[in-house]
């Protein structure tokens, strides 16, 4: 018999005895046993903060993001054999498509990300804030990587992503991570991370794997480490409830089970291509993963005058369904991961069945295709039906995690989003809807009890990932039952794993710390002018300081001629009473462009290679004709840039402080510009 390994401490390793026996959910057949036992759990706890987190902290984003990507690239090179490992958890080709490559997409994603953070290990944290007049003083936010490390506890039935969707984040954000997986399915992930640790890509210490039980490994948490919870809400629960989550006030990130809901809106009718959109969404709720996903719809809210209507819809979907064998190409439904979660989803469904009938499917037999019915783990989709849910509590309070979901009536928008609320906090709801009034009232009404709303309807429908697909730069998470926590969301899940701290002192000082030039900081004034000089030469704070230039009102007559902007405050003959103005003013983007000229080196070529935009431009203050106008042009940041071909030109990009500034030393007007600048050649 396999033995499924552990690994800890730069080793893989396997527990003492004989553990759990885990079993292909297809065949019923013993595979392999998983046991943690005897694992010092503490000393990889250690391992990975003085080991993993040291070396990840080093980096700054842009490596860590290249290093996903390297990953992610290196993984799909692996797909046919994850694949054919994936089949023994009972899921489809389809199934196995959202779990793996999802997963690996996750990567993909955030490596993409590091292109809207600094070239730095750390980072500023939203807008610079001057504490004092005379602007020698200021403050700012940081946020720098925990010094600890992300204990990830994840759930059965997303082996891979429910990995990599997690440690994308962390790793982003400087931080190790110990994955612990939940043990029936945990082959399928310990054969990822045996292909992530054979890659080399990751520093030692940034990955560790259990394949068991985590024991007393949540006894050794400390102040710096994270831990993030996937599962049912009671062990959630037990879990942040520990005595050294508590004493040490460890970030604990719950996703839990949700009772999800899908609405069907008031004005769609059979006839409009909405109707089957809605039909198709749930037939795909209930089926995919065999209805084992924390995001699947389990209530269904239809208008009462159309219950009977899709009713018939859904059952006559359902009945094309065809389940059995994973492998077999014709199969569209495969198993539940295991005879255990067989038992439990049979046992919720007996408690809902106290206040609920079937319309569809049968709790007791299943016909499968290439399967035996009884050794496998397969169950039949099921569609019940709660004629008064606001009379019967448990359709809102049980769930059965499995292909089952409950049919619902209700009689106005304001009626659906009550029951909505009776779940008590979900991770995602969908409504399908063509008229705004009723997308509206519903995203408010019921948006405080949900992570996240999908409104569906033909517009959208062909592009939508649907429902049941949380995706890296949404958070993924909701309020109450279902946790209270959120994964993922683009930069918002990076911040999870850095501390942010408050930074106060002068401008030269925080420009210092930051890596990023403040308003106010000292310029270094070299004779060179700052275009000439190539990428590696430039310094933070390199500065120009322009000669001075008259606006004219023949210059602002003649930009409203060029640009046809002849608003009524660029014009010299305006009566001027009445508005913000005392006579012809200039265009603030003429004021922008008189600015370049003055900044710009145009005489010959040099290793600016190109603008590409501007940042947060503002005009502060009005300019009106005999103004004169100087530029204090200020090298900002510096983010260097991978080639995409061999052949590209070596390059980053530098962001530029541009402040516009009057005859009194007023700001008139501020902004950032991006350019791209060469890399000095190799000689």
């Amino acid at each position: 018999m396999y033995t499924v390994e552990n690994f800890l401490m730069g080793q893989w390793v396997k527990g003492e005895g004989d553990g759990q026996l885990l079993y292909n959910a297809v065949t019923g057949e013993p595979i392999a046993n998983a046991t943690s036992k005897g694992l010092d759990f503490a000393a990889a706890l250690h391992y990975a903060r003085s080991k993993g987190n040291p070396a990840l902290r080093k980096m700054s984003f842009h490596e860590r993001g290249l290093m996903l990507r390297a990953l992610a690239l290196y993984l799909r090179e692996h797909l046919e054999e994850l694949y054919h490992i994936s089949y023994q958890t009972g899921a489809t080709k389809a199934d196995s498509w959202v779990d793996i490559e999802g997963g690996i997409g996750n990567l993909f994603s955030y490596a993409s990300l590091r292109r809207k953070l600094p070239d730095t290990p750390y980072c500023l944290d939203g807008e610079h804030h001057p504490l004092g007049k005379a602007n020698t003083f200021m403050g700012h936010h940081l946020l720098i990587p925990k010094e600890g490390v992300a204990i990830h506890i994840n759930a059965f039935n997303f082996p891979v992503w429910g990995m990599l969707e997690k440690i994308a984040v962390n790793l982003l954000a400087g931080v190790p991570a110990i994955v612990k997986p939940a043990t029936v399915t945990s082959y399928l992930t310990e054969a990822v991370v045996k292909r992530i640790i054979a890659s080399g890509i990751l520093p030692d210490g940034a990955l560790q794997l259990i394949c068991g039980s985590a024991g007393d490994l949540l006894d050794h948490v400390q102040s710096q480490d994270v831990v993030t919870f996937t599962g049912s809400a009671t062990t959630g629960l037990m879990l942040k409830s520990g005595k050294r989550i508590l004493a040490e006030n460890v970030p604990f990130t719950m996703e839990a089970d949700s009772l999800n809901c899908i609405v069907l809106g008031e004005d769609v009718t059979p006839t409009m291509p909405e109707w089957d959109i809605f039909i198709k969404e749930v037939r795909r709720e209930i089926t995919t993963k065999s209805g084992q996903r924390c995001t699947a719809v389990r209530r269904i809210f239809v208008p009462e005058n159309k219950i009977e209507d899709v009713q018939k819809a859904l059952s006559a979907a359902l009945a094309q369904n065809i389940i059995g064998n994973p492998l077999n190409p014709k199969v569209r439904m495969g198993s539940l991961a295991g005879e255990t979660q067989r038992n439990e989803v049979k046992a919720q469904v007996n408690k809902l069945l106290e206040t609920s009938s079937i319309l569809y499917g049968s709790l007791d037999s299943v016909e499968v295709l290439d399967a035996d019915p009884i050794k496998g783990a397969f169950v039949s989709p099921l569609l019940l039906l709660n004629e008064n849910p606001f009379g019967n509590s448990n359709v809102h309070e049980v769930e059965a995690f499995g292909p089952v979901a409950t049919l619902m009536p209700y009689k106005h928008t304001e009626e659906a989003i009550s029951l909505a609320k009776l779940g008590k906090g979900s991770l995602v709801s969908s409504i399908v809807t063509t008229d705004p009034t009723i997308a509206t009232e519903y995203v408010i009404g019921a948006g405080n009890y949900h992570g996240r709303i999908l409104v569906l309807n033909d517009q959208c429908a062909k592009e939508s990932t649907g429902h049941g697909s949380p995706l890296p730069l949404l958070v993924h998470g909701g309020p109450g039952r279902a946790g209270g926590g959120e994964e993922m969301g683009g930069l918002r899940g990076v911040k999870h794993y850095m501390q942010r701290v408050a930074v106060q002192g002068s401008p030269d000082m925080i420009t210092a710390i930051s890596k990023v030039y403040q308003p106010g900081a000292t310029g270094n004034t070299p004779t060179i002018h700052p275009f000439k000089k190539y990428f590696e030469e430039l310094v933070i704070g390199d500065q120009l300081i322009t000669e001075k230039r008259l606006i004219t009102a023949e210059d602002i007559n003649a930009f409203a001629d060029l640009s046809g902007d002849h608003f009524y405050a660029h014009l010299e003959n305006t009566d001027f009473n009445g508005t913000m103005f005392e006579k012809q003013v200039a265009h603030g983007y003429l004021i922008m462009s008189m600015a370049a000229g003055l900044f710009v080196d145009s005489y010959e070529k040099n290793p600016v290679l190109l603008n590409y935009g501007i940042d947060e431009l503002r005009f502060t203050k009005p300019v009106y004709p005999g103004s004169e106008m100087h530029i204090r042009f200020t090298c900002k940041e510096k983010i260097r840039q991978e080639k995409k071909e061999p052949t590209d030109i070596d390059k980053g990009i530098v962001k530029w402080l541009v402040e516009m500034i009057d005859e009194t030393n007023e700001l008139t007007g501020i902004a950032t510009i991006l350019t791209m600048v060469a890399k000095k050649p190799v000689q």
